[in-house]
């Protein structure tokens, strides 16, 4: 029989279609649950690409694993199909976002049928639903009303040709990750999310979770949570103004020689003197054509203009200059800094470029080359003179509060999440504005769907296409006239908890059912890339925890495992890019050999976790070896009924390995050892009936298609899908033999074959009868066994 894959695949793909044969039922709560999950993907127009199969095979094993022992498995998929990558796609074509994603969903949903995956597709969801935003929306307002979502006037990074605000995690080297496109800072009302009230929380959940230390630790760094002091600064001059500084070392105060501030403060449209004027604006709008990684970029060149103003040191009363420049952030601290150049090498440079005063006050250094940045005992610091570190922060702060111009201040770099877009293709925001306030919709009148649109290009002058909707815009609320907010919520708003709706996702009533909340969550094991650290892996964590809060979840963290899969590279080891011609088209292989053999070949590149370069050769051998093992069971007369002891070592340990491999995500080496199993049943004459069968069960979660036509072809009707995992025996993965090395006064001489936890007396035997004419003229001291590791001879 040959193996003809493009039958037997659709064969199987069409069963278990029509037999929901990985349909779950979230309500059995008999059985150990298992929540096996994805990051579900932009249904963009390009469809998969060979790097996708890589991470949602890794979960389609596990969980196949997971229901052969006896779990009650929910493994679902479904679509981020709101935000930029839908919308410009959209307009890129001309196609209305709507009409256009549900066409990118129904390709991508059967290249991912043709992957052989055991998702759950009664369980899909898509975020532009509006039965799926009713939810979106309804927790937004839920953080509305507590407080967390906020209107507030702020610099924000504006992208004129996307025509929207963009997040911090959305921005790279200074342009929009989507289209590249120039980001500048301007002044903007916008809605924002206060995740930095949840800053500490985030921070002491990390230590609950089994995620890759890497990730802990970008998160950790983002949040950012820094230990000081906030100290006033008086203007000279004027009665009235003052800044206030955050600094991590108040200690070194009396070395502050000059100040600086972010030049979107309004602070300095008081401050600047009219000879300085001119040249404050122009560098105002030279800062804000940077985004806020070019501006803090520690090896770029030191800029920036003296206001004409100055403050007062609050320790030593002199007066410092005041400048502005663009490394300073107004959404970072307060926005102002104060200077110590000699023991900060940032303010060290500005300060000698610009001529500026440099106190050392810590012994150490030299800084007349540079700044000192380590520890040493205070000097030139008046009542802190001669104290360390500790003692000095700790007595200076004291100070402050006493003369009530500081106090102990914890800080933080997380910034407020920008939560708007001037977009059509998003989540509408449930707010409606009255003459003289804000009111957000009642849940009877959620979901607020999108009004069609034929206009949804975006405004350059940051209104969003949704002003252009009149009739939609301009509405009543308790009788009264209103108007609808027209901004969106961005992309990843649907993303911060779809993980909580797949649990019961057709519930008109609720979010999810808490008894099914209480069983299912958290998720077990979540598969994705590294690039979501600081955008989607910390919003979900953000919303989880506040919902957990509100009473809403059991569990705080969403996700108990986390795993990253590594990129696939094109074969000369470069990323894969249309522009590059090495892009690999999932539906190509499978059509030349297999969804089983992609399947195989992805699993076997290397370690998950590791980025690896396509090899063609590479796919050809993975479907050699499906094609050995359909000869095997299909050419052969091996299979019967009968033991075969040579056998029985290799197959227990082969359970045991693939088992231990499986669970731990080491696809490739569990590969690897069931190609060397199969190469040892070649060489028998009889391959036992329980082990041809425990063997195709270990295959199946790998090769699906190709195990259940055996499985049938072996006698059975039902699927393997739900058949017993098997078991092995751990006295029976040993060896039955192994190689004694025999030693001379510590050296080797000789190796003997022995039986596992042979009798010594045997051994000893043996020994003396492989090395009996070395021992000729000498004399035994003694001899020494160490038990199936070692036979030493000690000699005179």
């Amino acid at each position: 029989m040959d193996y003809h894959f493009n039958k037997i695949e659709k064969k199987w793909q069409d069963f278990w279609e029509n037999h929901h044969t990985f349909f779950t039922d979230v309500w059995d709560f008999s059985k150990p649950k298992f929540y096996a999950l994805d990051m579900f993907p932009y249904p963009s127009g390009q469809g998969l690409h060979v790097g996708h199969p890589e991470g949602y095979t890794a979960t389609d094993i596990v969980s196949r694993m997971k229901r052969m022992q006896g779990y009650n498995v929910l493994h679902p998929m479904g679509w981020d199909a709101f935000g930029l990558p839908a919308e410009q796609y959209a307009i890129k074509t001309g196609n209305h976002p709507a009409g256009f994603t549900k066409q990118n969903i129904e390709t991508f949903k059967k290249q991912l049928k043709m992957l052989g995956l055991s998702f759950d597709w009664d369980k899909e969801i898509s975020t532009c639903d509006p039965n799926y935003y009713k939810w979106t929306q309804w927790i937004f307002k839920q953080l509305y009303e507590d407080g967390l979502a906020k209107l507030v006037e702020m610099p924000v990074n504006w992208c004129e040709e996307l025509g929207c605000v963009l997040s911090n995690d959305e921005i790279i080297n200074g342009k929009s990750e989507r289209g590249g496109f120039p980001v500048v800072r301007k002044n903007m009302k916008q809605w924002v999310l206060d995740i930095p009230k949840y800053a500490d929380i985030l921070l002491d959940g990390l230590e609950d979770i089994d995620w890759p230390e890497s990730t802990k630790e970008i998160q950790r760094n983002w949040i950012g949570k820094s230990e000081g002091a906030e100290v006033t600064f008086q203007v000279a001059g004027f009665k009235d103004l003052h800044f206030t500084v955050f600094t991590t070392r108040p200690d070194t105060l009396f070395g502050a020689t000059y100040c600086v501030l972010a030049p979107e403060l309004d602070l300095i449209n008081h401050i600047t003197t009219s000879e300085q004027k001119t040249a404050v604006e122009e560098y105002k709008k030279l800062a804000a054509s940077k985004s806020d990684l070019e501006r803090t970029e520690l090896n770029k060149e030191k800029t920036g203009v003296f206001t004409g103003s100055y403050a007062i040191n609050p320790v030593t009363g002199k007066e410092i200059p005041i400048w502005i420049s663009d490394y300073v952030l107004a959404t970072y601290g307060t926005g102002c800094i104060m200077a110590v150049p000699a023991h900060d090498q940032r303010d060290y440079e500005f300060a000698t470029k610009f001529k500026l005063s440099i106190i050392p006050v810590l012994e150490g250094g030299d800084i007349t080359k540079e700044a000192f940045v380590g520890d040493g005992v205070h000097i030139n610091s008046s009542f802190l003179d001669g104290l360390n570190k500790e003692d000095a922060i700790s007595k200076m702060i004291q100070w402050l509060e006493e003369k009530k111009i500081g106090s102990k201040k914890v800080n933080y770099k997380l910034r407020e999440w920008i939560f708007a877009r001037q977009r059509y293709w998003g989540e509408p925001i449930p707010i409606v504005y009255l003459d003289d306030e804000m009111k957000a919709l009642a849940d009877t009148d959620l979901p607020l769907v999108l009004p069609e649109l034929e206009d949804y290009a975006p405004s350059k002058s940051g209104n969003s296409p949704l002003d252009k909707a009149d009739d939609w815009v301009n509405t009543t609320y308790e009788g009264k006239p209103s108007r609808r907010e027209t901004s969106t919520m961005p992309g990843s708003a649907g993303s911060s908890w779809y993980f909580l709706r797949y649990i019961d996702p057709k519930n008109n009533d609720e979010f999810a059912n808490k008894k099914l909340l209480e069983y299912w969550m958290p998720v077990d094991l979540y598969m994705g890339g590294p690039e979501h650290a600081v955008g989607h892996l910390l919003y979900s964590r953000f919303w989880n925890h506040y919902l957990y809060h509100k009473g809403y979840v059991p569990v705080k963290e969403p996700f108990y495992k986390l795993r990253h899969q590594g990129m696939i590279l094109g074969t000369n080891g470069e990323k894969m890019s249309k522009s590059k011609g090495n892009v690999i088209n999932p539906d190509d292989m499978v059509k030349q050999y297999g969804a089983d053999s992609l399947r195989v070949y992805e699993m076997f590149m290397g370690p998950i976790e590791s980025s690896k370069p396509w090899d063609p050769n590479g796919i050809d051998g993975s479907k050699k070896f499906l094609d050995r093992v359909w000869r095997l069971y299909t050419e052969s007369e091996k299979i019967i009924d009968k033991p075969n002891k040579n056998l029985e070592r290799v197959y227990h340990y082969t359970v045991k390995k693939v088992t231990n491999d499986y669970e731990t995500l080491n696809f490739n080496t569990a590969i690897s050892q069931m190609m060397i199993f199969v190469n040892h049943v070649n060489k028998e004459s009889i391959f036992p009936k329980e082990y041809a069968e425990g063997f195709l069960k270990l295959l199946n979660p790998v090769a699906p298609h190709i195990t259940e036509e055996l499985w049938n072809i072996l006698g059975h009707i039902d699927t393997i899908s739900y058949e017993k995992w098997p078991e092995y025996d751990e006295t029976k993965t040993m060896e039955d033999t192994i190689t004694l090395p025999i030693q001379f006064n510590g050296k080797l001489k000789a190796t003997i074959s022995i039986h596992l936890d042979e009798e010594e007396s045997s051994i000893k035997e043996k020994v003396h009868i492989a090395i009996g004419s070395k021992l000729e003229g000498k004399t035994i001291v003694k001899e020494i066994y160490v038990k199936n590791k070692i036979y030493n001879i000690v000699l005179k």
